[in-house]
Formats: structure tokens, sequence, C-alpha cells
């Protein structure tokens, strides 16, 4: 029997078929809640009378374009007695539903970027935050003013019950309290990203953190209490009715019970990702996860599960794994584990771990005092010495092994992993980059991994290894071409023969320079443009350009040659003339063709934008000439156009990038090119979702190393959307490839994606073998989100 204040399991409830990402207390009917989920959904559930003592979905809300990340309540007024229901979601929008309609009764556009937080006030007022890094405050279906001020994705906002005050919490480590719209004070003090507020009362309020702390504020300034008892990101909090004690959540799978300033109970959930909780009004305690399902808590007996029940979840958390880089279980050696005895002495704290070994396995108990026992809460995997083979582990991998290197007399030591199977020029350039040192150390260190390494296999894969990316052989420093590439082999990424890379070192996607870049993978970061280099010139000046045109649009014989000297001239990168400015005028006017029969035309503008005097003088010859052109094929995109012409804009958007004239113009374009690219995500094409794949890609390339969170937030947050409809392999990687190269390197954009949800969102293609690139580069963003 459980003790008084001991929170149990009362049900389990699925519905929603991904992250549950909001959680609401309803003020009816009663008992009620609202939940929000990246399957695109809200769903308002109610209790129901079954022995169970679960609850029942009342209906589905659908309105959003995207994932909801966020919902709140409006209180009930004369007009809406019932209260309504607001979500925000990835698609920038906030809907806002009745409690009885599947549809919005209406939405607020305004944000420019995903709304990821929600409260509402007095008399109708809702108060927004978004990744735009700004804060909204609406009423009656308008928004009344924008508050500005911080630097970073604006992660949680309250209104305090004095009106007129408001709060805001930021990836920029900062509180603002707002009055009147202006900026009152700014609260500092996390130490990281603030990620969720709660009202206390008129003059206090909470705050948590991916600092991994709880804080209490007074509305004056002080922090008066840091609590810490989380091991990971905290997601989000909810008081109790008292004021005093409250819950929180977070990426360390639990729900922690906080009363009287203690951590009084920790209860870990078989999922990594714990987004969101709610009190409800009897008490009782709502969870949304990474696993799509709501789970409820209570300290009620009659309200708790079944015996059978408890067993069962209990069960399904001992049989989940536990890496030690994402907990509190610190590094683990198992020669120096105790066995199964060690679980007789009791725990000392709620919450305590401990780690046993058994066999050859080590598992991880928890103390609960409720129940005064060890309860299983999983098997570790990945902790060090682990294995039977003789490799070494080193920050979390595997290693055959792990030097020590003194670059600097006198000066501290560092640690060189390595691997027998990788190259040990591109492993040294690694390490001196990591650690700051001078390329001139370069042949110092290869060579000593080479001396101290003898007689294993090393560097490169045999020579019948294909690389990954063009199906080619992989790139051995020194050896020129790749071995195994076979004479005239398809880059699958442009179509363009292996010989037309060595011609045209910028026209492949990935050609066989990719296999220097300097991270230590050969998929990202992909800094260099990928371009659509495929055509068939005689194709394209015979029977598509003049033979679908009308007789009004039939290109006399002079302008035709006109066309086809410059499409030569685009394509061959041996040609001795090179395009004038009489064919680039011609070429722009008649891509203004009428939709129908402009298709040919665009197939040129893709080429030819390639051509460093082309994307010269379209692209920023003339300020007003790139963004016409920038306008112009945004016109072809829209989601009405038609499909042909949505691929080749998107196509020659890509070819863009190939100069810095048009990477320069997409860049001060960003917002309105990715956005009205993401509205062909849902399009069911395959050809455009590889393209609209390969300009997140270029656009991430172009953003890596750079600090611009506005953009980068904005390129996760339409790889995110893509990966939502997109079945094509293909443009996957791609994606997966901008995500990679989004997030490396770079802590603020990787728990951007985090909060994003991204990491469950990719995680399904781990094990994606054909093609094995897929799988692969999967798991590896999923190492850099780690």
């Amino acid at each position: 029997m459980a003790t008084p204040n001991s929170y149990k399991l009362s049900c389990s409830i699925p519905g929603h078929e991904m992250d549950v990402r909001g959680l609401s207390a309803a003020f009816f009917p009663d008992g009620a809640f609202v939940s929000v989920s990246r399957d695109r959904t809200g769903r308002v559930w109610v209790p129901n009378s079954s022995p169970d003592r679960g609850f029942t979905e009342m209906h589905c809300m659908t309105g959003h374009q995207n994932f909801v990340s966020c919902v709140c309540i409006i209180a009930p007024s004369d007009t809406y007695p019932r209260g309504l229901i607001a979500t925000g979601g990835n698609d920038h929008n906030i809907c806002v539903f009745t409690l009885d309609q599947p549809q919005p009764l209406f939405t607020l556009k305004g944000h420019k970027n995903t709304v990821c937080t929600l409260s509402s006030g007095k008399f109708g007022t809702l108060l927004s935050g978004s990744w735009d890094t700004t804060a909204k405050v609406w009423l009656n279906e308008k928004c009344m003013m924008t508050l500005q001020g911080h630097t970073a994705a604006v992660w949680a906002v309250v209104i305090l019950p004095e009106q007129g005050l408001m709060l805001s919490g930021s990836a920029d480590k900062t509180i603002k309290l707002w009055k009147a719209g202006h900026c009152e004070k700014t609260f500092t003090g996390h130490e990281d990203c603030v990620r969720g507020l709660a009202v206390v009362s008129d003059l206090e309020f909470f705050s948590c953190s991916n600092d991994t702390s709880i804080r209490r504020w007074l509305v004056t300034g002080e922090c008066v209490q840091v609590y810490y008892s989380h091991t990971n990101y905290i997601y989000s909090l909810a008081v109790f009715p008292n004021g005093q004690d409250f819950v929180s959540t977070g990426e360390d799978r639990t729900l922690r019970i906080w009363k009287q300033g203690e951590c009084q109970q920790t209860i870990r959930l078989p999922a990594q990702s714990v987004w969101c909780c709610c009190i409800l009004p009897n008490g009782d305690i709502a969870v949304g996860a990474s696993d799509g399902l709501i789970r409820v808590f209570t300290e009620v007996e009659d309200r708790m599960a079944s015996p059978q029940d408890l067993q069962a979840f209990e069960d399904e958390l001992s049989k989940t794994t536990i890496d030690p880089k994402t907990g509190d279980l610190g590094d683990i050696k198992m020669e120096d584990l105790p066995g199964r005895d060690h679980l007789d002495e009791p725990g000392n704290r709620e919450g305590q771990t401990r780690l046993i070994k058994e066999g050859q396995k080590v598992e991880a108990y928890q103390w609960s005092v409720a129940d005064s026992r060890w309860m299983k809460i999983g098997d570790v995997v990945g902790g060090s010495n682990q294995q039977t083979s003789k490799k070494v582990n080193y920050e979390g991998k595997e290693y055959d092994f792990v030097f020590t290197i003194d670059i600097n007399e006198g000066g501290p030591s560092m640690k060189l992993p390595y691997n027998v199977t990788d190259d040990p020029w591109l492993t040294a350039h690694n390490f001196l980059q990591k650690n700051e040192l001078s390329p001139m150390f370069l042949d110092q260190v290869a060579n000593f991994i080479i001396e101290n390494t003898k007689g294993h296999t090393l560097g490169a894969a045999p020579p019948s290894a294909a690389d990954p990316f063009t199906g080619t052989g992989r790139y051995i420093p020194g050896s020129g071409t790749p071995t195994g590439a076979p004479v005239g082999a398809a880059d699958p990424f442009t179509g363009v023969t292996f010989a037309c890379l060595l011609f045209f070192p910028g026209g492949g996607a990935y050609s066989s320079a990719a296999s220097r870049q300097t991270s230590t993978n050969i998929y990202f970061p992909k800094t260099d443009g990928v371009t659509f280099e495929q055509a068939n010139a005689t194709q394209i000046m015979g029977k598509e350009l003049n033979g679908g045109a009308p007789g009004e649009y039939r290109l006399s014989e002079e302008v035709l040659g006109s066309l086809e000297k410059l499409l030569v001239s685009v394509c061959d990168p041996c040609a001795s003339e090179q395009p004038t400015t009489e064919q680039i005028s011609l070429l722009w006017k008649t891509s203004h063709w009428p939709e129908d029969i402009v298709f040919p035309v665009l197939d040129i503008l893709r080429l030819a934008v390639r051509h460093p005097q082309v994307n010269e003088s379209l692209c920023g010859g003339d300020a007003d000439d790139g963004v016409a052109l920038c306008n112009h094929l945004l016109s072809l995109m829209k989601p009405q156009a038609r499909p042909a012409n949505q691929m080749l804009a998107l196509r020659t958007l890509c070819n863009c990038f190939s100069g810095w004239r048009g990477r320069a113009l997409l860049l001060a374009q960003r917002e309105a090119v990715l956005s009205h690219a993401a509205d062909l995500c849902s399009v069911c094409n395959k050809n455009i979702h590889i393209a609209l794949a390969t300009l997140v890609l270029n656009y991430a390339g172009s953003l890596h190393g750079q600090p611009d969170l506005e953009a980068k937030a904005q390129c996760l947050s339409v790889a995110s959307a893509a990966l939502e409809s997109v079945q094509d392999k293909e443009a996957v990687f791609r994606l997966l490839v901008a995500l990679g190269t989004t997030v490396a390197s770079d802590q603020t954009a990787q728990d951007l994606a985090k909060s994003l949800g991204v990491t469950s969102q990719i995680a399904k293609y781990t094990s994606v073998t054909d093609p094995a690139k897929v799988g692969e580069c999967c798991q590896l963003v999923l190492k850099e989100l780690q």
C-alpha cells in the first residue's frame, strides 16, 4: 500500500501518434484537460467512469499545418461560457477553438517562426512567445503589441495576476518583466536557456532552465531560492493550488514532485523526453512525453491503477535502456560495480540511483521512499569497460586506441582517440582543430598515429568501398581519382557524371572533395552548395522550347540561336564564348512566359544561374534585379502553381547558391524563400521534395559557423516540417544532412533542435539500410544531439 502523499500511476492514455508537447487543464467539462502533439492535433480528454479510471477523447482539433507545440485555456466569458482553447504551432500560427468544434474559430497570424508558448489572462488577453525572439499580446483576434527585447527564442511566457504585468523567458538565458509593452526589469541568474515559467502569486514566480535548475523569484528582481534535483534539461513546471508545492519534468525521463522546498518524489518514465505537465482540478498530475502517451499520476488510492497495471508500468520501465550521457549515472567501470546484494542496503534519499553488475550487464535502480524499496529503471548501455573486447571508452564512444599527446612542453596533455579503420591524417586534422592547435603539427601527429599502430589495418577502406554520397570509391588523399569510380557514373544528387565533376568542381552535389571535410564524418557539415546539373540541351532547345509555344510566343531563329549559345556557354566548361548581356536579357524576358509554357525556359534559367556571369547579373548586378528574380521564382512556387514550375523554381534557387551573388541574395531573402518553400511540404511530388530538401541544405551550409540564430531556427523549422510529409529517401537524406549541418558544433542550435523534438522525429530512420547513407547520417545527427 502506498504511503500518504506518494503519487502512483492512475492511467496511461494513448491517442496521439507522436510526442505530446503541451497540456492544460480545462474549465469544462469537469476534470477535463487538453493535449497537443507533434501529430498536428489537439485533443480534449474527459474522465470516464470505467474501472480503469481513465479518460475518453471528447473531440480532436485540427487546423495547424505542422506540429502543435503549446496550448492554453482562455477563461470563460459571456460570449464563450465554456472558455476557448488556444494552440500554437510550427506553422507560425495560433489557432483558437471552442470545446465542441474540430476546426478553429479563428487563427492569429503574425509570428515569423514557431509559436512555442502561450498564456491567457483577464478579459480574453492572450500572450504568445516564438522562436522569432518576440512575444505578442492578442485581444479580440488582433495583435495589440509586440514585445521586443530578447536576443533569442522566447520559450516561455506567463501573464501575472496583477493586471498588465507579463513575463517572458528566453534562450538568451534571461527573463523579462513587461508592463504596457515596455520591459520593466530583466532577471538574470540562469546559466542556460529558460524553458518554463509558472505563477506563484501576484509577487512571485518560478522558472526552469536547461541548466537543470529551478528558481523562485520575486517580481522585484530577487531570486529567493534555487532548487536542484534534475540531471538534464527541465522543460515544464506546474504549481499546486497552495502556491508553494509544484511539479517539474525534463529530459532526464522524470516527473519530480516538490513539496516544502524539497524534491519529495521522483517518478521515472519509459520515455526520454517528458515534455509537459499540468495539475488537474482534483490534484492529479498529467504528463506528456516523447513516446506519444499521456500518463496521469495520483496520490488518492481509489484513483490509482490496478496492481496489475502498476506492475506492467514498472516492468516497462525496467526494460528501457539508459545512456549514461543523458542521466546522472556518471562514469561506469564494470569491474568496480557491486553485485545484487548491494540492493539489500536501503537508499538515503528519494530518487537515489544505484548501479549493480548482473552477469555481463549493468542495471540501474532507483530508491522509492514511499515503497521503501529499489525499483529497476533500466539497463545501462554505453558504459565504459562493459565490453569484453580490448576497446577503450572515451567520451562515450569505443576506440581501438586513446593516445596521450603532449604538444607543448610543460602544458597539459591531450587525448587523441583513434580506430584502426580511421584515416590517420583526417584524425590528426580533427584533433588539432578540436584543441585549437596549429596545423603545422599535422604530419607530426599523423605519423605518431601510424608509428604507434603498426601491424593494424590503417587508413582508407578497401578500393571496393563506395562513397555513400556519390556511389564512387572513397577518396584517399593523394590518390587522385577515387578508386572504384565507374566511368560515367552519375552523381545521385545531380545526375552529373564523375568526369564532369573533374571539370566543374562546383557542379557535383557531393564531389570527391567532400571526403576532405574537416568534420569527423563524411556527411556534414556540408558547406558547399548542392546544385542540380543534369540537362538535355538538344531536347530543351528543340522540341520543348519552341514546340509547345503558341504562335505569339514562338521564338525567331535569331532568338532561338542566341539562347542556344547561352545554353552551350553555361553547360560546357570548355566553351570559348561567355554569356552576353543580350543573351541574359532574352532569358529573363522569356522566363516570364505564361505558366503553362514556361517550363523549358525555366530549365535554361536553372542551368544558367550556375555560371558566374549570369549569377552576377541576375542575382545582384543591380539590387533590384536580384529581388526581381527572387520574387519571380517565388510566384512560380505558389501552392496552386504547376508542379513542374514549382520544382524548377526550387532547383533554380538551389543553383543560385553556386555564386557569391546568389548566395548573398538568398540569405537576404531567406525568410520569404523558406516560408514559400515550406508551403510545398504537403505537395505529393518526389522531385519537389528533393529540391525543397536541397534548398534547406544549401541554407544550412551557408549559415554554418554563423551566429544567426533566427535563420538557423527557420532552417530547423522547415526541415522538421518537411520530414513530417516527405517519404522519398533521397529527400529524407538531404534533410538529415541539413539538420546535421545546422546543429554541428553549435550548442544553441542543438538545443533548438531538441526543443523542436527532432530527436524523436528522426529516430525511425536509424534502421534504414536502403540506402545505408540514410541510417548512417541519422545516427550521426542523433550523436550531435546527445
